[in-house]
């Protein structure tokens, strides 16, 4: 019986390798807002799915790292569905507590700006194959408020 579930499985798996499978991509990531907690920056995916039924996308899991470090991370849980056949945006919400922010002085410097690394995991419940992970990743630079912008 275990050799048949085994047999089964690689069966799967040979056939599934060549199946398409939602792609995605960090488009953006931006300053939402400003506030006494922190500052919270928000990520923009855009996510294409090949298929011609809604997939749910099951969670979205993020780092958030700057000086080789983590100074924000989390899970979204639920964020909704892919349409069939099209191009979904999803925004991430990424929250990080101001205390964080003046630990990394020396990286904001003159210029006013982390240098960051978002790592994300999309995590899709797809019909047979069941749940996968697609790991994504951007660096670059997210602009801090000014004074201004935190007595406003």
């Amino acid at each position: 019986m275990q050799d048949l579930a085994g047999k089964a499985k690689n069966f799967l798996a040979e056939h599934m390798a060549g199946v398409e499978k939602p792609e995605a991509d960090i488009t953006d990531v931006d300053l939402k807002d400003v506030g006494k907690e922190g500052i919270t920056y928000m990520a923009k995916v855009s996510i294409t799915n090949p298929y011609s039924v809604s997939v749910p996308i099951c969670e979205i899991h993020y780092s958030l790292k700057s000086a080789d470090r983590v100074i924000a991370s989390g899970i979204t849980p639920d964020p909704g569905s892919l349409k069939g056949n099209d191009t979904t945006m999803v925004d991430v919400g990424i929250k990080v507590p101001h205390s964080v922010l003046v630990s990394l002085i020396k990286d904001i410097g003159a210029d006013w700006d982390i240098d960051y690394l978002l790592e994300m995991g999309l995590v899709f419940d797809l019909p047979v194959v069941g749940n996968i992970t697609i790991p994504l990743s951007k660096k670059g630079e997210m602009k801090l408020p000014s004074f201004a912008n935190l007595f406003t």
